[in-house]
């Protein structure tokens, strides 16, 4: 049964999708850009961003009763691949033990002008 997954921690969806859906056990995480929920603000630096946009994943994950250990799948999307490796640092400190497959994109442009979006799969 496809369940829809909203957590008050983690910016509110600005279209037309949902923040995740979980179906059989398993959980999509649509792209968290590096909103902060409280105030709408955006941290500036690559490190801020990328630690904002995992603690939206978090959120969402804490709503649907799983946690990073969950995490199977990221795709994480720079405005920049410079930044490759300042993501990274960030990146593993969520993610310390048996670690998701990923996949890193450079694009053009990301909403709000933001450096990072990551959107993940989680299994319970």
């Amino acid at each position: 049964m496809k369940k829809i997954i909203a957590s008050e921690n983690a910016p509110k969806a600005v279209g037309p999708y949902s923040q995740a859906v979980e179906i059989n056990g398993t959980l999509y995480i649509s792209g968290q850009i590096p909103v902060v929920p409280d105030d709408g603000s955006v941290p500036e630096t690559i490190e801020a961003q990328t630690r904002q946009s995992l603690k939206n994943v978090g959120a969402i994950l804490e709503k649907a009763g799983m946690t990073y250990a969950n995490v199977v799948k990221t795709t994480v999307l720079l405005d920049d691949i410079a930044n490759f490796g300042a993501m990274n640092a960030v990146y593993s400190e969520f993610f310390t033990t048996e670690k998701p497959a990923r996949a890193c994109y450079q694009v053009a442009a990301l909403p709000m002008g933001v450096k990072v979006e990551i959107e993940a799969v989680a299994v319970k």
